[in-house]
């Protein structure tokens, strides 16, 4: 079994942290090409029939621009950090449907230091945020049963992802009212560069992916979407 993320994914993007101008990037283009996207594309490519397995309505596209593999060039015009480069790299695994309707998806993130994936929706949109709300409301016995899931456990956030008060409109006594105010719905899991590295990594990251469908399957229903 291929190891598509190898030591070399990560050690060009260090380098890339160390050197973030456009010289150093056009002198070493080819290893990023190399070393780094295209290796991530076929990864995107082979993780296809694994993640149809989880949901046949999530998508792993490998096209080079605008698949699921984010571009490595930042947008810096609205930005007073005006590096032209991310220093890691991002997979987005969304709904078919995900380009009309914010969906959840499934994400995982690469950095030296720094390796893990998520699940579910990062600051929705206000209409998609109020549907996952009124699904808890409507469905406290299922939004108990999966607050309280042995495989995962949903991430908590800082304490600017909550908002201060329940929105307006919301018992503020109901029993999930700290869910009710929430403005991000996601579950994690890190790696070690170890494992990230190991030719078993796409079933290790398809078993984590699987943990989480259960919140997957309860945002992507409350959004109006088939799971």
């Amino acid at each position: 079994m291929q190891c598509l993320i190898t030591p070399r994914t990560f050690a060009f993007l260090r380098e890339l942290a160390q050197h973030n101008n456009r010289e150093w990037f056009t002198e070493n283009k080819q290893r990023y090409l190399d070393e780094v996207r295209d290796p991530l594309l076929q990864f995107v490519a082979e993780f296809g029939s694994r993640l149809a397995k989880i949901s046949r309505h999530m998508v792993a596209d490998p096209s080079p621009v605008g698949g699921s593999l984010f571009r490595i060039y930042r947008d810096t015009r609205f930005s007073h950090d005006k590096r032209p480069y991310k220093t890691h790299a991002g997979m987005t695994f969304r709904h078919a449907a995900g380009r009309d309707v914010h969906g959840p998806v499934f994400y995982l993130h690469l950095e030296p230091g720094m390796i893990f994936m998520a699940a579910g929706m990062w600051h929705p949109e206000p209409e998609a945020l109020g549907k996952i709300r009124d699904a808890i409301v409507a469905n406290p016995k299922r939004w108990k049963a999966l607050r309280g899931h042995k495989a995962f456990r949903i991430d908590q956030g800082d304490a600017g992802d909550q908002l201060k008060r329940v929105p307006r409109g919301y018992d503020a006594d109901h029993p999930f009212a700290d869910d009710l105010r929430r403005k991000s719905f996601t579950a994690s899991t890190t790696f070690s560069q170890s494992v990230a590295c190991a030719p078993t990594f796409a079933a290790t990251f398809a078993t984590a992916c699987q943990q989480k469908a259960p919140l997957m399957d309860f945002l992507t229903r409350a959004v109006g979407l088939p799971w």
